[in-house]
C-alpha cells in the first residue's frame, strides 16, 4: 500500500504543477474556510487517456494499478468519441477511484491512423511488462516520460481535426487528466455541486457547460461537473511551440443509495453512495479540454 500511496502522490504532485486551477481551487477553499487544508479533500477518482494499439491501451495501463490491488469494474463505450473505458475499485476506500479510457484507433480515418501508429509504433513491446511495479520511482518516472518522440505541430492539428482526444493522448501521454474533488463530504452549504459550482465561479473559476454546468445520471444520484482545462505552452518538433489544453479539476457529487437514507449524516460512508461512473456524464466531461470549451478562456 505504502508503494502505490507514492505512486499517487507522484502523479498528484506533477499534476499541481502542471494544473494551476488545482491550487486555485483549493486556495479558495482554504480563503472560504470549507477547509483548512488541501488534505482534507477527498480524491473521488483520477482518470488517464491512451491510445487504444498493440502493446498500449488500457490492456497494458490497467496492469500497474491491477498490481497494486485495483479491481476492473464497469466498462463504458463513446460511441461518438470513439472511445473505451473501464473503471477501478481502489483497495481501500480512503484512496481515489481510477478512470481509464482508450481512443478506439482503429474506428478513426485512414490518415489520422497513420499519424498515430507512426508515433505508437516506436513502442515495440508492452513497456508496463518490463517495469518493476514494486518501484514507485520506477513507475512514477514511466507515467511522467515520453512513450514516443515529440509530435509535430502540424501531425497535432491533423490529429485535433479530427479527434481532441487524439491530439491531447498524442501531445500529454499518460499524464494524469484529472482529478476530482469529492464535494459530498465537504461542510454543508458547499456539499451540493450546484451550489459548490456557484462558489467556484465566484473565484473565477471557468465551468465546462457542455450539457450543463453539472452532469446528473438518470438515477439523480451521480453529479459532476468540471473546471475548462486550462491552456499550457506546449513544444513541438523542430522547436514549434503552440498553447494547447493540459488537463482540468472535476467535481463529483454522489448522493446516498435510497436504501441507506435513514442512517445520519455521522454513520454514512462511501459504501452507502452511489458508486461507478455514468456514460452520459463522462461523454460531457471528456469535453473539458475540447476547443469548444477552451475557447472560453
Amino acid at each position: 500500500m505504502q508503494t502505490l500511496q507514492l505512486i499517487l502522490d507522484g502523479l498528484m504532485r506533477r499534476y499541481r504543477e502542471r494544473v494551476p486551477d488545482v491550487d486555485k481551487v483549493i486556495s479558495a477553499m482554504i480563503a472560504e474556510g470549507i477547509i483548512r487544508h488541501g488534505n482534507e479533500i477527498e480524491n473521488d477518482h483520477i482518470a488517464f487517456r491512451t491510445m487504444g494499439v498493440p502493446n498500449l491501451g488500457i490492456q497494458s495501463l490497467e496492469r500497474i494499478f491491477l498490481h497494486h490491488g485495483y479491481t476492473r469494474r464497469d466498462y463504458y463505450h463513446f460511441a461518438e468519441k470513439k472511445l473505451n473505458a473501464y473503471w477501478y475499485a481502489p483497495p481501500d476506500p480512503a484512496l481515489p477511484r481510477i478512470f481509464i479510457s482508450e481512443l478506439r484507433v482503429g474506428d478513426l480515418s485512414e490518415r489520422v491512423q497513420q499519424i498515430i501508429h507512426s508515433y505508437t509504433n516506436e513502442v515495440t513491446a508492452d513497456p508496463v511488462l518490463s517495469l518493476d511495479l514494486d518501484s514507485a520511482s520506477a513507475v512514477d518516472e514511466f507515467l511522467h516520460s515520453g512513450l514516443w518522440r515529440l509530435p509535430s505541430l502540424e501531425d497535432f492539428r491533423a490529429l485535433a481535426a479530427e479527434s481532441e482526444y487524439a491530439s491531447w493522448a498524442i501531445y500529454n501521454r499518460y499524464y494524469l487528466n484529472h482529478f476530482t474533488i469529492s464535494v459530498h463530504n465537504l461542510p454543508e452549504g458547499y456539499n451540493d455541486i450546484g451550489r459548490f459550482n456557484a462558489f467556484l465561479e465566484k473565484h473565477g473559476l471557468v465551468l465546462n457547460d457542455s450539457g450543463g454546468k453539472y452532469k446528473e445520471s438518470p438515477d439523480g444520484l451521480l453529479l459532476q461537473s468540471s473546471t475548462v482545462a486550462g491552456m499550457i505552452d506546449a513544444e513541438f518538433a523542430n522547436g514549434e511551440t503552440a498553447r494547447i489544453a493540459g488537463s482540468y479539476v472535476e467535481f463529483a457529487e454522489r448522493r446516498v443509495l435510497p436504501a441507506f437514507a435513514h442512517l445520519s449524516t455521522s454513520e454514512i460512508q462511501r459504501v452507502h453512495r452511489r458508486e461507478g461512473f455514468e456514460a452520459a456524464n463522462a461523454n460531457r466531461i471528456f469535453e473539458s479540454t475540447y476547443s469548444s470549451q477552451t475557447n472560453k478562456h
